[in-house]
């Protein structure tokens, strides 16, 4: 697929969005810690070897977009790490991608009138029209609207949209080659690689554009907005760097390295910058948009776009081998299942168990309602005690996970349970009715306990009374952990010939020790008719 010579030349630096990004991290013992933020990067796989030009986190999903590739112009990774490949709507040079308003939006510099695609999952999309065949370059979302500029086009160099789908165009400040959009404190600010002083705008609305005046002549290749601060970065040998609280007002600032600077993000305190150099300064730090420190990249790469989520950076490339993505940080943890609590005396004995995700809790904190009373376990699952509550008082509880990436939001609520005097055993646990299935030669009894823990299951089912009690089948099981498990119990030919004659009454005893704990009990009583 053959770019335009400006594209390659002047502006292919520019062809990525900036989304927000958190904090990111260096390795340890063969994991990742949020010790160094962005300090130190990892080498992912790439789904393919295409030309990724942009990547952005929504929805609990990394989406990446390409120039080149037939048929599998877009990538998706829901942790960073494992990508797989998807169907862009149409072949073209997909330049940008943004998420907002639960939809995902890329645009492109190349296609006859299919320059915009849209998904609201990231992995089926769909061609948009675009407002007009300009070489789309960047799009942002804010305030309830989607904003795209071009580095071409005659006083229509931006175009907007309330929904992704139906697109107009509106009138850029001046025809300059605006590189990049982005939105923050009420305000669209745009970037341009050309102009004379003139290469910045700004709107309220998106639609309305007054030009603003740039720290210096320099190729502007990519803005971002966070903490209060406007952040450009460019490809200038003077500089590099220019940053502005109010998007009006700018400051040039001097980057760690004089190479292209290509896109910058934010997270947790940190601004993050990646190049398409052929040197080895291809990321820079930088806590305050104003002091830049280099740091060493996970491949000599051309790396063209950076954006966070879930706490961890992820930056992609159009060149290298296997490796076009390398990413920084450590992932939060996905929220955990609601607690299991039983109660006790001013207590309640809780136990969680870790969501699966990629990077699992080293922690959980519970807390619980009324009160906010808390306990902590160690490790990705266990159980705690939290003290100091009320005998006779309702309560629930609900449980955060924490790794080295942050903490997750709280899990839903426990069933309620209430503290006593005389608590409920620890080794409470709850049983499903039993269903028989009947055969020519024999029955077979199936039900399922759900435990809070290690210990042994153990189930006996008998018929008859008094003296006539005849035991028909028994089962037991040792289980390691907290969960739900199946009994079945086979009633032989004896019992079978039993219920030929006439109905029976079963009565099924299940018990539950837990390790280093006393016995609980549950029986039920059923019957089955005759059957012959």
């Amino acid at each position: 697929m053959k770019l335009h010579k400006f594209v390659l030349v002047a502006s292919l630096a520019a062809l990525l969005l900036v989304a927000a990004a958190q904090a990111t991290a260096s390795v340890l013992d063969g994991r990742v810690s949020a010790l160094s933020a962005g300090e130190s990067w990892t080498p992912r796989t790439s789904a393919a070897d295409n030309g990724w030009t942009s990547v952005t986190y929504g929805n609990g999903l990394f989406v990446a977009v390409s120039y080149s590739g037939t048929g599998n112009g877009v990538m998706t990774s829901p942790d960073g790490i494992t990508w797989t490949s998807r169907t862009s709507a149409a072949n073209n040079t997909w330049t940008s991608v943004t998420f907002g308003n639960g939809l995902f939006v890329a645009v492109s510099n190349l296609g006859a009138g299919d320059r915009v695609m849209t998904s609201p999952d990231g992995i089926t999309w769909t061609s948009r029209t675009a407002a007009a065949n300009n070489q789309w370059v960047s799009v942002t979302y804010g305030n309830g609207l989607f904003v795209a500029v071009s580095n071409d086009g005659s006083g229509n160099r931006v175009m907007t949209s309330p929904n992704g789908i139906i697109w107009t165009s509106q009138t850029s400040a001046a025809d300059n080659s605006w590189t990049s959009v982005t939105f923050g404190n009420g305000l669209f600010v745009a970037v341009s690689a050309t102009g004379t002083g003139d290469r910045v705008m700004t709107s309220l609305n998106g639609i309305t554009w007054t030009i603003g005046t740039s720290a210096s002549a320099g190729l502007w290749n990519s803005v971002t907005f966070a903490n209060g601060l406007f952040v450009a970065v460019s490809n200038g040998t003077v500089g590099g760097v220019m940053s502005s609280p109010d998007g009006i007002t700018w400051t040039l600032r001097t980057a760690a390295a004089n190479v292209a600077w290509v896109s910058v993000t934010f997270g947790s305190g940190l601004f993050v910058a990646v190049s398409n150099a052929t040197t080895d300064n291809r990321v820079m730090t930088s806590p305050d948009g104003i002091t830049w420190t280099s740091r060493t990249s996970a491949a000599d790469n051309q790396w063209q776009s950076v954006t966070s989520g879930n706490g961890l950076f992820v930056a992609v490339s159009r060149s290298g081998t296997g490796n076009r993505v390398m990413t920084s940080g450590t992932l939060i943890p996905n929220v955990p299942a609601a607690p299991v609590a039983v109660a006790g005396d001013a207590s309640a004995s809780v136990r969680v168990t870790d969501a699966l995700g990629a990077w699992p809790a080293s922690s959980h904190t519970v807390t619980a309602s009324p009160g906010g009373a808390t306990c902590t376990i160690a490790g990705a699952s266990g159980s705690c005690v939290v003290s100091g509550l009320t005998n006779g008082t309702s309560y629930t509880f609900t449980a955060t996970a924490t790794n080295a990436g942050g903490t997750s939001a709280a899990s839903a609520r426990s069933a309620a349970v209430t503290p006593t005097s005389t608590p409920t055993p620890v080794s409470v646990f709850t049983m499903t009715k039993a269903k028989a299935k009947v055969t020519r030669t024999s029955i077979v009894l199936t039900t399922t306990a759900t435990v809070p823990g290690a210990g042994k299951i153990s189930q006996g089912v008998i018929a008859g009374k008094g003296a006539k009690i005849m035991l028909l089948c028994s089962t037991a099981k040792s289980v390691s952990r907290a969960a739900t498990y199946t009994l079945t119990c086979k009633i032989g030919k004896a019992g079978r010939a039993a219920l030929r004659k006439a109905k029976m009454t079963l009565t099924v005893t299940t018990t539950f020790t837990p390790t280093g704990g006393e016995v609980a009990g549950n029986k039920q009583t059923f019957q089955l008719a005759r059957r012959r």
